[in-house]
């Protein structure tokens, strides 16, 4: 599997941007998915999921209520819209994948298999 990240940008605070993560290889639809971001100088951490049985999607507390992770089926690709971004935000924001992913493994950055390059994402006060 291949997964091209695209969508970063700078954007002042209080701003949305969309970000997208292309699929090719395989059909992720029934995969789960998952965003990931890397601030300068900081640890990798978890963003967003997508449970590949249910759908069902989760959050870092952080992004809660203000990031919304969905897929795109017809175009084997899935998104992360962001809104009220605050300069918190800003980092390098990675899509990933994993076809045998187990359920407690869903936040561990380390579960995944597939990784996009990266999108930076930038947010002025």
């Amino acid at each position: 599997v291949q997964l091209q990240a695209s969508g970063g940008g700078l954007v002042q605070a209080g701003g949305s941007l969309r970000l997208s993560c292309a699929a090719s290889g395989r059909t992720v639809s029934r995969y789960s998915m998952a965003w990931f971001r890397q601030a300068p100088g900081k640890e990798r951490e978890f963003v967003a999921a997508l449970w590949r049985s249910t759908g069902n999607t989760y959050y870092a507390d952080s992004v809660k209520g203000r990031f919304t992770i969905s897929r795109d089926n017809a175009n084997n690709a899935m998104n992360l819209q962001m809104n009220s971004l605050k300069p918190e935000d800003t980092a390098v924001y990675y899509c990933a994948t994993a076809p045998g992913l187990i359920y407690s493994n869903l936040q561990v950055g380390s579960a995944y298999d597939y990784w996009g390059q990266g999108t930076l994402v930038t947010v002025s006060r």
